[in-house]
């Protein structure tokens, strides 16, 4: 009976309650338990904490910079941290902190690290620039493979080495004087007044199709401009570059990603220099020195010219290649074709073994994807995984007495390698004819330890890259890489059904075989082509924005997707039946004419 009543009290109390609570407006709170570990609080907490990747976290003011929240670190896994990756999104090290979240510093040998870096020390040279030369523009060219950029001045002659010099101080300077960078968001049309003010057309052709009504500008002393990316907060953080004079300009030298703390002696690249004024020369007889006038070509309707005469360049190009062979052809035997990923080498082969055939020389295809050694013999590389790109993978020996055995006119047996079996089989048999010779496509190409035994006047050898890019303005670069990436994203989707994010996922493995086994050979080259297209980003473009678009949130992919968006912004597109149908650029669109095309050889059997 009692617990009948316990049990009717308590409902009682509860109704009463209820009908309370709703006849007063909620102005009285019930709660049957008042030891909760719950409460409403008048305002937020002064602090919150952040969580790094290696368990420990920080504790600090709550709208602090994320910079002085990092300020413990002092650096991350072996450099300086340059920004961080807040809860999936990239930050700048300005941007404050107003809750808890998750925190992964982002250091100098990152991508992202290193491209603000890059970003940063542009920004620097800029403005130095502008303090003792005032009344000419300095224009950042394009890369060179061992960490920098060349740069050169318009509108007077060269810098001098002791201008050179002088401009290497003043930045040395504005570092030690730990000047703040500041950025604020500014309407087009303030933009564009400023930009006018100053002359810069190039700026002023590339906001004319700015979709969006705002530009973020930064601010080094007196000095604003505008650039693709992040930045670091002071001039404190660019302590590590160095000036140096080469041809008609000068190399703005940065740290790479892998050794972030030093710099190395700079090689002279009197080939590649060479082959990057050359493209400067091309630009000039397009007219197009920016996107902005890229744009302006599109929106004119003159898009149709602009890409005749840069595949024209091209082709232009490969037949004083083949021009070369030929003149030669009682001493050039073996032709060997080399570069990075995504430059084109399928189509460029093709395309100079056409050319080649016209000299009357008929090239033969030997792959030396053939000579692989049988997998359980392949290096592996530290994580030991099989590694395909190391040149111990390649049965360097047997291709080179194979080689020399059909120099002399004999008949040999091939192999052929089973990618399934991972082991190598016997494969045609074949002799070549007097009007022969052998054309090899491989990324050792150019290694000095291939083929020890055959003459160099037998062998004539060709690097192939995208190697430079048109550039958003004078001082905002498109990176070489981004493109090659672009180009093998859609490749991968078409041919390989692969996903974007795979792609970008295994980039950079891909990135550090090229580093190893393609990049320090780059000067070996009897010629080099560049198979970049002034054209080819408006072109890629309607592909390879919805591709980038499928990454999700939350992945190290996406971040990059994030950023490849951004720069691609920039581009009106282009119709792909405006690309001709031979173009190194259908390597990696479809529908190119040369797929079907196969060097033969009558002699084999």
């Amino acid at each position: 009976m009692r617990r009948q009543f316990s049990m009717f009290s308590s409902g009682l109390v509860e109704l009463i309650a209820s009908i309370l609570l709703e006849n007063l407006g909620g102005k009285i709170q019930f709660h049957m338990n008042e030891k909760s570990d719950f409460q409403f609080i008048e305002k937020l907490s002064e602090t919150i904490e952040i969580s790094l990747p290696d368990g420990r976290f920080i504790s600090g003011k709550r709208g602090a910079k994320l910079e002085d929240f990092l300020s413990p670190l002092q650096d991350w896994e072996g450099s300086q941290i340059i920004g961080a990756v807040v809860d999936g999104t990239l930050k700048e090290l300005t941007a404050p902190l107003t809750k808890a979240c998750e925190v992964q510093p982002v250091n100098m040998s990152t991508s992202d690290g290193s491209k603000i870096y890059r970003r940063s020390l542009t920004f620097l040279l800029e403005t130095a620039f502008d303090d003792l030369f005032p009344d000419y523009f300095l224009a950042i060219d394009h890369s060179v493979p061992s960490g920098g950029y060349f740069c050169n001045i318009l509108g007077r002659e060269p810098l001098t080495k002791d201008e050179i010099r002088k401009l290497e101080m003043q930045m040395k300077h504005l570092v030690q004087e730990d000047l703040t960078i500041t950025k604020e968001r500014v309407t087009l049309e303030e933009a564009r007044a400023y930009f006018e003010e100053k002359g810069y057309a190039d700026k002023l052709r590339l906001l004319k199709y700015r979709k969006k009504p705002y530009l973020v500008l930064y601010q080094l002393e007196n000095h604003k401009d505008y650039h693709h990316g992040y930045m670091v907060p002071s001039t404190r953080y660019l302590n590590l570059f160095k000036l140096h004079p080469r041809g008609e300009g000068f190399i703005l030298q940065y740290p790479r990603r892998g050794t972030p703390n030093q710099l190395f002696p700079m090689p002279r690249y009197s080939k590649l220099l060479e082959t990057f004024k050359q493209y400067g020369s091309w630009l000039k007889s397009l007219d197009i020195d920016s996107v902005g006038a890229l744009n302006n070509a599109i929106e004119s309707k003159t898009i149709r010219e602009v890409i005749l005469v840069s595949e024209a360049l091209q082709e232009q190009k490969i037949s004083q290649i083949a021009s070369r062979i030929a003149k030669k052809n009682d001493q050039i035997k073996v032709v060997l074709i080399s570069g990075p990923t995504s430059s084109g080498k399928t189509t460029f082969s093709k395309r100079l073994a056409v050319q080649l055939i016209t000299y009357g020389i008929t090239p033969f295809a030997l792959e030396m994807d053939d000579y692989f050694v049988d997998r359980e013999k392949t290096p592996k590389d530290e994580n030991g995984i099989y590694d395909f790109e190391s040149f111990n993978a390649l049965d360097a020996g047997l291709m080179e007495l194979h080689i020399r055995d059909l120099m002399d006119g004999k008949e040999v047996t091939l192999p052929h390698y089973n990618f399934k079996s991972g082991l190598r089989e016997e494969g045609k048999t074949v002799r070549l004819k007097g009007n022969q010779i052998i054309l090899i496509e491989g990324i050792h190409g150019l290694n000095p330890g291939l083929f020890p035994q055959i003459s160099k006047k037998n062998t004539f050898r060709i690097y192939t890259s995208c190697l430079t890019q048109l550039n958003l303005d004078y001082y905002n670069r498109i990176s070489t890489t981004d493109t090659r990436m672009l180009r093998r994203i859609v490749r991968d989707a078409q041919t390989r059904g692969y996903t974007p994010q795979r792609t970008i996922d295994l980039w950079e493995s891909v990135r550090r075989g090229e580093r190893e086994n393609i990049f320090p050979y780059q000067e070996n080259a009897d010629e080099i082509f560049n198979s970049a297209l002034v054209y080819e980003l408006s072109a890629l473009k309607p592909y390879v924005e919805p591709l980038l678009r499928q990454i999700p949130f939350g992945t190290y992919e996406y971040l990059e997707a994030k950023r490849l968006l951004a720069f691609l912004d920039w581009f009106l597109p282009i119709d792909s039946n405006f690309v001709p149908d031979n173009s190194i650029l259908r390597e990696f669109i479809g529908n190119s004419f040369l797929s079907d095309f196969h060097l033969w050889n009558e002699s084999s059997r």
